[in-house]
């Protein structure tokens, strides 16, 4: 089997900052979208997704923050609710470097994706109700959970790659804005 690697999707441009929502919206440019054809992924596929940002947060309410890449409406993987510290930030840099492999394929929503990611920042609680480290940035791996196959979709057909991001508490001083954005194709 030959393989390359390949960048299928980037941003071209800073994205627009997105504050006081809560339900996970697309927080990548138009322009970043990618359309991956019929047929593109086979069982062993890997992509990488990378997203640099700004991320800001109140201290009244320590929101979460989810991460979620997206095969057209669906959610092929997620991060989880990722729950930031106790000291106030804005637009504070972030990074969270996503590898998901597809599981499997097929029509319906027999296709899935199963994948890790490692977030790194400043702003990003690992236990209890801590305020920033002054030493170092936290680094978590993601999800939060054991990590398990996404929401199925069908790979049948052609699907537009997105990445959502939602908070869990509506706030004009809970925001992101992404800073870059690209995806990998690694085989």
């Amino acid at each position: 089997m030959q393989t390359w690697q390949e960048t299928i999707a980037a941003m071209s441009s800073v994205g627009p900052t997105k504050n006081t929502w809560t339900t996970a919206a697309t927080i990548i440019n138009p322009q970043a979208l990618v359309s991956l054809p019929p047929n593109y992924l086979y069982p062993g596929k890997q992509l990488r997704i990378t997203v640099v940002g700004g991320l800001s947060n109140v201290i009244t309410a320590q929101p979460t923050f989810t991460f979620q890449v997206m095969m057209g409406a669906v959610i092929a993987w997620t991060s989880g609710a990722i729950t930031t510290n106790a000291a106030a930030h804005t637009l504070l840099p972030f990074k969270l470097v996503i590898d998901i492999r597809c599981d499997s394929v097929g029509s319906g929503t027999a296709a899935k994706f199963l994948g890790v990611g490692v977030l790194t920042g400043r702003q990003f609680l690992i236990s209890g109700t801590g305020v920033d480290s002054v030493s170092s940035d936290t680094t978590l791996m993601v999800p939060v959970t054991a990590p398990a196959v996404g929401t199925g979709f069908d790979a049948s057909i052609a699907n537009v790659l997105d990445f959502f991001a939602a908070c869990g508490t509506s706030n004009a001083g809970n925001g992101i804005t992404l800073y870059e954005y690209y995806v990998e194709a690694l085989n």
